[in-house]
């Protein structure tokens, strides 16, 4: 379905990352309350002298750029903007470091300073999702959509909540918001949303529908590894094992340098066995079972070598 915590990833903005840095040698000085008082004070001051400026940082859980789109309508609302975003952007790194009850308390000031503003909203969808529990898994459902009311153009509410939505299982619901996202245009996370969309498909057993999206995720970013892999499968499944082989090949490029997972290695199995390229196969299936000899794929293998005339599970 998703990548990790549903699959899905985030990136959030950093607008006062410049302030941050100046004041970390004093910060280091404090107890940790002070610490937090010195830096938001300090983050605060520097954002309402130099405006908005946004710099990427990390991802949070799981892929697509954190990107605001409201819009302020006097300087007094520009200011209680300003501070929500400071706030919200604190809960951000609060939730990396799974510090989340720091989290909500510098959501509940986002929300108390602009109480419209339809990233604190999101945020704290993603923050209840992440602490995991049953009540805060249903609190979450009412934040993203005041999320997505609050600002009908802010997509990464609707990516979000299409990931909470897989992952609570409600796969049409997720589907519909991750089309939203997905169509996007300009939407910087539009690659996710459409990686996503292609899990959730996978998960309603429309392959088709999946194969569409993991295209669409393709023509958008060429080296998105995840519309890859999952068409290799979608293309042996149809026995067109020359695509497969093509785009695996591809993948192995994008993948250079670093450790190729059990997936890779299984398909690379799969495709040798169904060009009768024996070698290729025996090397690769040796390198699975040493590797990863407890894992799923590990696990199929040896059932398709006990059975090589069996379809591969």
């Amino acid at each position: 379905m998703m990548t990790s915590k549903s699959s899905c990833q985030i990136k959030y903005q950093t607008p006062f990352s410049q302030a941050v840095k100046r004041l970390s040698f004093v910060a280091i000085q404090k107890s940790k309350s002070q610490r937090q008082r010195v830096l938001l004070t300090s983050a605060l001051s520097a954002l309402l002298l130099a405006g908005c400026q946004s710099t990427p940082t990390n991802d949070l859980i799981s892929g697509t750029p954190y990107q605001t789109s409201t819009r302020p309508s006097d300087n007094r609302n520009l200011d209680q903007q300003e501070i929500a975003r400071v706030r919200t952007t604190l809960a951000a790194q609060y939730i990396r470091k799974n510090e989340l009850d720091a989290a909500q308390r510098q959501l509940e000031k986002a929300l108390a300073a602009d109480s419209r503003y339809a990233p604190a909203y999101d945020m704290m969808g993603v923050l209840m999702q992440q602490e995991g529990s049953r009540l805060n898994l249903e609190k979450a459902d009412q934040y993203f959509k005041k999320a997505i009311a609050f600002d009908k153009e802010f997509y990464q509410a609707n990516n979000n909540y299409g990931v909470y939505l897989s992952q609570m299982k409600r796969y049409k619901e997720a589907a519909a918001q991750l089309e939203i996202a997905g169509a996007a245009l300009g939407y910087e996370g539009r690659i996710g949303a459409l990686e996503n969309l292609g899990r959730t498909y996978l998960q309603l057993n429309d392959h088709p529908a999946a194969a569409k999206a993991f295209l669409r995720a393709l023509d958008g970013n060429r080296n998105s590894i995840i519309a890859h892999i999952e068409l290799v499968d979608l293309l042996l499944e149809q026995q067109r094992v020359q695509q497969a082989q093509g785009l695996y090949d591809e993948t192995l490029m994008l993948v250079q340098g670093q450790a190729i997972s059990p997936r890779l290695l299984l398909q690379g199995i799969k495709l040798a066995a169904a060009q009768n390229n024996i070698a290729t196969r025996q090397q690769l299936a040796q390198q699975l079972l040493s590797a990863y000899p407890l894992s799923d794929e590990a696990k199929q293998l040896k059932t398709w070598l006990n059975n090589p005339e069996a379809p591969w599970k």
